[in-house]
């Protein structure tokens, strides 16, 4: 038999005990930095996307780590990138274990900076690498006081509170469609997905929806990213466009009935496709484009 919506929840929920909460409150004194998921499986950031990000740090001489979370060699071109459009330093950090993630001065590299782009290949693999760790605490308590937090193809779906794993190829939502595993946590309002474009992405977003109603999912085209203000408002960049499910609606779902590999009825989503440019605001549940009155 086929386990209920919220038992399905809990059992996502109680894996880790480091992205059950509410994101981080920081010290309180300053506004939460931006969340920025890339989208794609390359490493790289266009000069529009780097741009934007220069422009959301109001420090003259903006500085930025590269945080490489992997058992294995990552190539990118990230930091050439940041210092061609403006940041003055950009250093970076490589953690390939969980020793590593909690060595102190590993951790206090990440401070004094105004963005930290996170690199890494497959969500499970980084989440398991710093889950609990005095790193994750150290990103979570950075961006509550201020400091921009970017993730770069399987660390974009990392971002999230519940996060994408992996999941089956499908245009429609099954039982069993997707992975989910407690993610960092900067944000319980989206859900993200990374490379969009790739067949088969929608029926795993949704099926991670049904499992989880209360947020607003997001899939994230190659060459795009998202930049999420502290006011939980979406805007996108760069040369892709987003895909926007929002279940607020939400009048029926069938997840809680169906059995191993049952494909779900989801009556009510509300969709949208964000190009360049064009925002959404969890706040009223609105999207907007410059173009549209």
């Amino acid at each position: 038999m086929a386990a209920t919506v919220p038992a399905l929840i809990a059992k996502c929920s109680n894996r880790e005990p480091w992205s059950k909460s509410m994101p981080s409150l920081g010290s309180g004194k300053y506004d939460r930095g931006y969340i920025i998921p890339i989208g794609g499986c390359k490493h790289h950031i266009t000069d529009d996307i780097a741009e934007q990000i220069r422009s959301i740090c109001l420090n003259a001489n903006a500085s930025a780590v590269i945080l490489t979370i992997s058992s294995n060699t990552i190539e990118h071109d990230l930091r050439s990138n940041l210092i061609d459009n403006g940041f003055s330093t950009c250093s970076e950090v490589t953690i390939t274990s969980r020793q590593d993630a909690s060595q102190e001065e590993l951790v206090q590299q990440l401070a004094d900076n105004d963005l930290i782009i996170i690199v890494g290949q497959r969500p499970l693999q980084i989440s398991t690498i710093i889950g609990g760790t005095p790193m994750a605490k150290q990103l979570r308590k950075l961006n509550a006081d201020g400091v921009h937090i970017a993730g770069s193809y399987g660390a974009a779906a990392l971002l999230s509170e519940h996060m994408i794993a992996g999941g089956e190829e499908s245009i429609t939502p099954k039982q069993d469609g997707v992975t989910m595993a407690p993610g960092l946590g900067l944000t319980n309002r989206f859900m993200l997905d990374y490379h969009f474009q790739q067949p088969g992405r929608l029926g795993r977003l949704l099926t991670a929806l049904s499992y989880n109603p209360f947020t607003i999912g997001i899939g994230i085209d190659e060459g795009s990213a998202l930049f999420i203000s502290p006011e939980e408002e979406l805007q996108v960049h760069g040369k892709g466009s987003a895909t926007l499910i929002d279940p607020s609606n939400l009048q029926y779902s069938s997840m809680g009935s169906a059995g191993s590999g049952d494909y779900i009825s989801l009556f009510g989503l509300q969709m949208h496709i964000l190009a360049p440019g064009s925002r959404f605001k969890a706040s009223d549940h609105q999207a907007y484009d410059e173009h549209w009155a």
